[in-house]
């Protein structure tokens, strides 16, 4: 687009970087944002808690209320506290070198198709120094099925002793996009 806004939301998760849902939208209403929430929790359950800013999007009722129906702890980061949220911010330094810059989309669609085909690329086949230059998606598949054999092994061990199994950290940011 050559003129105006476009605004993107992703829930990462924290510890491989796979962005797990995203949205763009043309304003700034939480509708989008709480529609990448379900997206994630429908295809990788609910996390145990979701850290944000503390944009409109992330304080308004639809998205808090979310969250809390389904037992998510919120935690927002500090105002000024852009370190908080490390792992998102380069997400967007990245997408924005790496793809908005070197495009010219004419149309919001076309930022959308753009967007979403350096996402997969991100998550499928981006090398990450600190997963030993495993990109997002094999760092997840591993965990997730290490996270399986913890659950199933804390469930053995619950018959005879109370134990608990684990959860992934989901973290979610608003940038805008101007092009």
């Amino acid at each position: 687009m050559r003129s105006g806004f476009l605004y993107l939301v992703a829930i990462m998760d924290w510890f491989t970087r796979k962005v797990l849902a995203w949205r763009k939208s043309d304003t700034l209403k939480a509708d989008f944002c709480v529609e990448a929430l379900n997206e994630a929790i429908h295809r990788f359950g609910p996390p145990e808690i979701m850290n944000t800013d503390q944009g409109s999007q992330f304080t308004s009722f639809a998205w808090s209320d979310r969250l809390k129906r389904i037992g998510t702890r919120i935690s927002m980061d500090g105002k000024g506290r852009c370190l908080d949220n490390i792992f998102i911010e380069r997400l967007w330094r990245s997408l924005t070198y790496e793809c908005v810059y070197l495009d010219a989309w004419e149309t919001g669609e076309q930022a959308k198709a753009g967007v979403g085909r350096w996402i997969t690329f991100y998550n499928r086949q981006r090398p990450h120094t600190a997963h030993g230059g495993q990109p997002p998606a094999v760092v997840y598949l591993k965990a997730t099925q290490i996270d399986q054999q913890v659950q199933e092994a804390a469930q053995i061990t619950r018959k005879t002793v109370q134990g608990s199994g684990s959860s992934s950290v989901v973290l979610g940011k608003m940038p805008s996009l101007n092009k």
